[in-house]
């Protein structure tokens, strides 16, 4: 397994301050309350305001917001958060969504949570943490299945998987060139097998389909997983296979070890896996090559750092 460095992924954050004085008024006056301190969050990759709030009657909040001017894609992504979580059941661990804030096109949108006390996973991974972390994910893929989710909230796995990071790739030469021979010869095969991740995907699982250290938080008795926008509705297993580049990338074991703590990934076709990480090593390398995009600087370095595990772990499935 190639060896990488740990990433913190960081967006470009807001202060609670440098929100739209409309927006604080409005989330004060549902709050009852005014904010008494605001604390940024660094970790993450949505740009805007992400700050833990503490009000002058004691309440504490966590809040995200982000106007169009910071990034044209992030207020969409947060509404469909809103779609997703407002439908999620309240014995998930989930923190529970308690008020938003759409302003519709061109305007604002924000999203208020409970306060969860808890740390990220350590970095890099502590193994008793990410046994933690895999114990709960297989408990929230059972509760999970069926998709609790009104029909509408969220979109099929087969729909949202990517599928074309190879192919696009292959046609366009001027972004192969950091590619090693193998994976330039064989572009074809690549994009035959991604292609095939849409049936492989499958399933009746609300999967949270972006599972990462800093989407995590770890309390004394529990684990949450935060933001959901890109929720779909497939095979339990994609979660893992998805995430676990991610987890090796940040100090963790190999993917294939990761995977295999999983009961739905024991269970699942081999070619169907296959398909699915050369779609995730597609993906990851596609757009890790493009440029950065507004207001997430280091967004495609984090990308890369994933592509680099998804494609060694690819070549070792392929043998």
């Amino acid at each position: 397994m190639v060896a990488i460095q740990p990433l913190a992924p960081q967006g470009a954050r807001l202060h609670y301050e440098q929100a739209p004085k409309r927006l604080r008024r409005a989330f004060e006056a549902w709050a009852g309350s005014p904010v008494s301190e605001a604390v940024t969050q660094p970790s993450g990759f949505s740009p805007g305001v992400a700050a833990r709030l503490r009000l002058e009657n004691g309440r504490r909040l966590f809040l995200k917001a982000v106007g169009p001017d910071i990034n044209p894609d992030s207020a969409g992504i947060h509404r469909r958060e809103i779609a997703v979580i407002s439908g999620m059941p309240e014995d998930v661990s989930a923190p529970r969504l308690l008020w938003s804030l759409d302003e519709g096109e061109g305007g604002w949108v924000a999203l208020a949570f409970e306060d969860i006390e808890g740390d990220h996973p350590r970095q890099p991974w502590d193994l008793r943490e990410l046994d933690r972390v895999l114990d709960a994910l297989v408990r929230l893929h059972n509760r999970l299945t069926p998709s609790p989710l009104p029909p509408g909230a969220a979109p099929r796995a087969s729909d949202a998987f990517p599928r074309t990071g190879w192919k696009n790739l292959r046609d366009d030469r001027h972004r192969q060139g950091f590619l090693a021979p193998w994976f330039r010869s064989n572009f074809d095969l690549l994009a035959d097998l991604e292609a095939q991740a849409r049936e492989a995907v499958e399933g009746e699982t609300l999967v949270h389909f972006d599972i990462r250290a800093d989407n995590i938080l770890l309390s004394p008795d529990r684990v949450w997983f935060l933001d959901w926008p890109h929720a779909c509705i497939g095979a339990a297993w994609v979660d893992v296979v998805v995430t676990a580049p991610s987890v090796t990338m940040q100090g963790g074991p190999p993917p294939e070890e990761i995977v295999a703590a999983h009961p739905a990934f024991r269970e699942a076709d081999p070619g169907h896996v296959t398909a699915v990480v050369a779609a995730t090593a597609g993906f990851f390398t596609e757009w890790g090559s493009r440029l950065p995009p507004p207001g997430l600087p280091n967004l495609r370095a984090f990308q890369e750092a994933q592509a680099t595990v998804a494609r060694d772990w690819l070549l070792r499935r392929l043998g």
